[in-house]
């Protein structure tokens, strides 16, 4: 008996420290970048020709969420589809992306080198697509995700992309600060936004804002991301500049009606909020397509009419600039768990 006590004991020290320094690993390699983080400049970049342009915003589910897919973190079972399926929606998702010669598209959740993804560049397949320049800022950098326990989702390297037919100035990736407390933060996204400045022909500056705001709290890191936005968009206009801020906000824009679209509530895992109307100025325009869903739950495989759906991607943009037309093309979810919205603008 004494002999199986030390025997024990023994064991449960070794899986102890093993654990142990496997914090110690993941904590000492956590991704921290700085606050301003700058992807490219090009103080030559060419002055925008035109003051009418098109922009569509996608988060594309990394390619793996696709209408056959459930996801463990939003209350469904699942943890990644197959390889085939993978590279089927990949390229459903580049070739409605070449389709659509657009001025801007803006990505969410592009994986560069990640087990739920088969260590697919998703980003070097995309460039394959169309000669434009491509910005790229990492959001989700994990050396190992450890859930579930069943099925860990291990390495995840993924984040924005933009995408322009024209070269920005400057691109620069602004982390949110704040985040979840550790080890928590250690394998959940370092949520940032990334800000390309287009030269105009008036001597100012067309700010393209891609945004992947939190999903996972109790509205705190909304609220804190949405104050550091309003305040970086105010003061670029007070220099005169054009802001388009778009991406997946998360949340619902103001004044949506929920009951188009049903019950969203049965996610538990997700909390699901709205912005406030009045959180912005009232010249500050929210844009969507109020009559077709962007986002649908992942509690369950997607049925059409019975899965829960709702709008969490659309536009905010700066009282300079005139919205001419929003439009949500409805894929039904086919190759990502969010659907493309289109906007067309012009410049005052």
């Amino acid at each position: 008996m004494k002999k199986a006590f030390k025997f024990l004991l023994k064991f449960i020290l070794i899986i102890i420290s093993i654990i142990g320094l496997a914090f110690l690993y993941l904590t000492l390699t956590d991704y921290n970048p700085d606050l301003e983080v700058e992807i490219s400049k090009n103080e030559n970049a060419q002055t925008l020709d035109k003051n009418s342009f098109d922009m569509m915003i996608w988060n594309i589910g990394y390619a793996g969420l696709g209408d056959d897919m459930d996801f463990f973190y939003d209350g469904g079972t699942k943890v990644r589809t197959t390889e085939e399926r993978t590279e089927e929606n990949l390229q459903a998702i580049t070739k409605f992306i070449k389709e659509k010669d657009f001025d801007f598209i803006l990505l969410q959740e592009v994986d560069v080198d990640a087990k739920r993804t088969y260590g697919i560049n998703e980003l070097d397949t995309l460039k394959k697509y169309k000669q434009r320049n491509y910005y790229y800022a990492p959001n989700y950098r994990v050396k190992y995700v450890p859930m579930p326990l069943s099925e860990p989702m291990g390495g995840v390297e993924a984040g924005l992309v933009t995408i322009s037919k024209t070269d920005a100035k400057r691109s620069i990736r602004y982390a949110f600060p704040g985040n979840y407390a550790w080890p928590k933060s250690l394998f959940l996204l370092d949520r940032c936004f990334m800000v390309n400045r287009y030269p105009t022909n008036n001597g100012k500056e067309l700010l393209v804002i891609n945004t992947h705001n939190s999903a996972f709290d109790d509205g705190s890191l909304k609220e804190q991301q949405l104050n550091i936005l309003k305040e970086f968009i105010e003061d670029e206009y007070k220099n005169g500049n054009y802001i388009v801020l778009s991406g997946d906000w998360n949340q619902n824009p103001p004044n949506l009606h929920n009951e188009n679209f049903g019950n969203y509530t049965e996610n538990t895992s997700f909390i699901l909020t709205s912005i406030d109307d009045g959180f912005f100025s009232k010249e500050w325009q929210f844009t969507f397509d109020d009559l077709k869903p962007t986002n649908r739950a992942l509690t369950e495989n997607y049925t059409e009419g019975e899965t829960p759906v709702t709008i969490l991607d659309f536009f905010l943009v700066s009282p300079n600039i005139e919205i001419i037309n929003i439009e949500t093309y409805n894929l039904n979810f086919k190759n990502s768990d969010h659907n493309p919205v289109h906007l067309t603008f012009n410049l005052k």
